[in-house]
């Protein structure tokens, strides 16, 4: 008996190793993706050190550096001796340097925001010409013997008059005429005109300030050469102003907006007062790089599989205001650190993948998918050795979708519009290894968000390469101030870590690369 239980001692040592050696060996590597790691770079990439990550802003090139470091300590290769893309990337933008009347400095995104298209210009002039609601028709006229061309115009442009019960002068009933309905009927009317300046007074102008500022006043953002305006081209800017800046300038005429509304006649005057201000288009470079590392892979290292997500955020505005960005998209950045540790780790174990891995996070991705469009133009490595691009962006919180109900989800978004084959595998990790409900919502081509072209993947899947993208979803806090580290789900966000890594971990290792067998919507 002694002898027997001595056999069976020696034996146990032997059948818990072969157990081990059974268990499939990339487990061993999902599982260092973990909660600790995720919430070190989160914590420094949403930090009030990095501003929000903005594009064109210090925050966003010191995230640059902070994932090329990370990069580089992993041993990843850096494409053509550098762990950077720069993008070929200028911010247009509408500059105000002054805008003063009457002796009062205003500041452009505090006290309105102008939009134009304008050459540099400088206004100065001692009258503003207001024309009340700017409407010119046969039952009432507030242009009568005005001439506006080259002048300062105000006018309020949210409004029409009314009579003392409440009727429009126009219509006469309580149904506002054309003249409000029509998004553009006032303002193209002013601008036939040829005014050198126009203001507007709207009601939604102060809360238009308070939550957009920084998108107001932050110009577009775009690839290739600067845009040029046509100097030959007097154009009109409009600067949307508040009624308390309207009220400012009406009251030199003893006017107010309110006293206007009460006057069933036309209140057009001209106001004696000081105006001088300074404007116009700007293009200016900015050096936002993508951030690339490479992990050559084996004996199919000329095939490639990207890991993607973007760095940049909203960054901080003209108030201070810091957008901190920790689910949109800190949370797919860290993935991206997390996986390319992890893929590294087991390299340096001696299982490595057989295709090449691009670890590569994008620039510009709020400003319109630019640094993903910039490398499918200028790939380093030729797309078609590209077998595959996953995707995370937004993988830390649950949405309102989810909120009430299974927290265990990730959203899986396009895996079977180019190829049944990642649809496949993508299913069969989450089934073998994390078993959360994948949610496939968006792939339906009528879903009204259309979030499937709304993230960096897609500017692989219009080349035919294809993707996945990860996402768990909008909830409210999305791109506010309040997108913080704090209300990150960690052991859900390291699980959506882990399904990519699976995913990945088979594509870079089967025999033969994807098939491209589908073209859905």
């Amino acid at each position: 008996m002694i002898k027997k239980i001595a056999l069976v001692l020696s034996v146990l040592p032997w059948l818990y190793s072969c157990a081990i050696a059974q268990e499939p060996i990339q487990k061993k590597y999902a599982d260092l993706l973990d909660i600790d790691h995720a919430k070190a770079h989160l914590s420094i990439l949403a930090s009030k050190e990095f501003e929000g990550r903005g594009t064109g802003q210090a925050g966003g090139q010191k995230a640059a550096q902070y994932i090329a470091k990370h990069f580089e300590s992993l041993g990843l290769k850096a494409p053509n001796g550098s762990y950077f893309q720069p993008l070929k990337l200028y911010n247009s933008k509408f500059e105000v340097k002054q805008f003063n009347i009457n002796g009062h400095k205003y500041t452009n995104g505090k006290h309105f925001y102008i939009l134009g298209d304008n050459k540099e210009t400088k206004v100065q002039s001692a009258e503003i010409v207001f024309v009340g609601y700017g409407i010119e028709d046969t039952k009432y006229n507030d242009f009568k013997d005005l001439d506006i061309k080259d002048k300062i115009v105000l006018y309020i442009a949210d409004r029409e008059p009314i009579d003392k019960n409440g009727n429009s002068l126009l219509t006469g009933t309580s149904s506002k005429s054309e003249w409000s309905t029509s998004r553009n009927k006032r303002i193209q009317n002013l601008m036939a005109k040829k005014p050198k300046l126009i203001l507007a007074a709207t009601a939604a102008t102060e809360q238009m300030l308070t939550r957009m500022s920084g998108r107001l006043t932050g110009g577009s953002y775009h690839l290739g050469d600067p845009k040029t305006n046509d100097a030959s081209v007097e154009k009109s800017a409009v600067a949307y102003i508040t009624y308390t800046m309207a009220d400012d300038i009406l009251k030199q005429k003893a006017l107010s907006i309110a006293k206007v509304e009460s006057t069933p006649t036309s209140s057009a005057a001209i106001i004696k007062t000081s105006i001088d201000a300074q404007y116009g288009m700007t293009d200016t470079p900015l050096n936002d790089p993508n951030v690339l590392g490479l992990l050559e892979g084996s004996d199919l290292k000329d095939e490639i599989l990207v890991i993607s997500g973007h760095y940049d955020h909203d960054g901080i505005d003209a108030n201070g205001t810091i957008f901190p960005g920790a689910d949109d998209n800190g949370s797919g950045t860290t993935g991206v650190l997390e996986l390319a540790r992890a893929f590294a780790k087991a390299k340096a174990d001696g299982h490595g993948p057989r295709r090449s891995i691009l670890f590569l996070a994008f620039a510009a991705e709020e400003k319109g998918l630019l640094g993903s469009e910039y490398y499918s133009e200028n790939p380093l490595f030729p797309l078609k050795n590209t077998v595959a691009c996953l995707n995370m962006d937004m993988i830390g919180r649950i949405d309102d979708k989810h909120l009430n109900g299974n927290h265990n989800y990730i959203h899986v978004i396009g895996s079977d519009k180019l190829s049944s084959e990642l649809h496949a595998i993508n299913k069969k990790a989450n089934d073998d290894y994390t078993k959360m409900e994948l949610d496939y919502m968006y792939d339906d081509p009528k879903d009204p968000m259309r979030i499937y072209y709304r993230s960096d993947q897609y500017n692989f899947a219009k080349h035919k390469i294809p993707v996945i993208f990860y996402f768990s979803g909008l909830h409210p806090h999305y791109h506010t101030p309040d997108d913080t580290v704090d209300k990150i789900d960690f052991p859900m966000m390291v699980k959506r870590e882990k399904l990519t890594f699976h995913t990945a971990w088979e594509i870079a290792n089967r025999d033969k690369r994807l098939i491209v067998d589908s073209n859905k919507e």
